[in-house]
């Protein structure tokens, strides 16, 4: 699903797009501000990401996404990287999340 979104086939509101990432609003959100940073080449989770220049883009897609929502001072960045963590979806993304406290440890 989420490649089909990266490549416009299912439509999603974007709130973020550049020739490599997109992001949009996840569908179940943890917070009040919850979105979703994918790249747009298939990547099945952290584990398989080897071009380091993409990595770095997908974090300042997400640093961009959270300032634009107007959260640049507090937010939270998780990602899982298989399914013993809860990555339920095979596609790399950063949960870009803010809006309400957070608790440590996280899980």
């Amino acid at each position: 699903m989420f490649c089909k979104i990266a490549s416009r086939q299912l439509p999603a509101a974007l709130l973020y797009e550049d020739p490599d990432v997109v992001a949009f609003e996840d569908g179940v959100p943890q917070a009040p501000f919850h979105a979703l940073v994918i790249p747009r080449v298939h990547v099945a989770s952290m584990a398989e990401l080897m071009d380091e220049r993409l990595g770095g883009r997908l974090f300042q897609a997400a640093r961009k996404v959270a300032a634009n929502a107007g959260h640049s001072s507090g937010y939270r960045v998780v990602i899982n990287t298989g399914g013993s963590v809860g990555q339920s979806v095979k596609h790399m993304h950063l949960h870009v999340m803010a809006g309400r406290p957070f608790e440590w440890a996280p899980g």
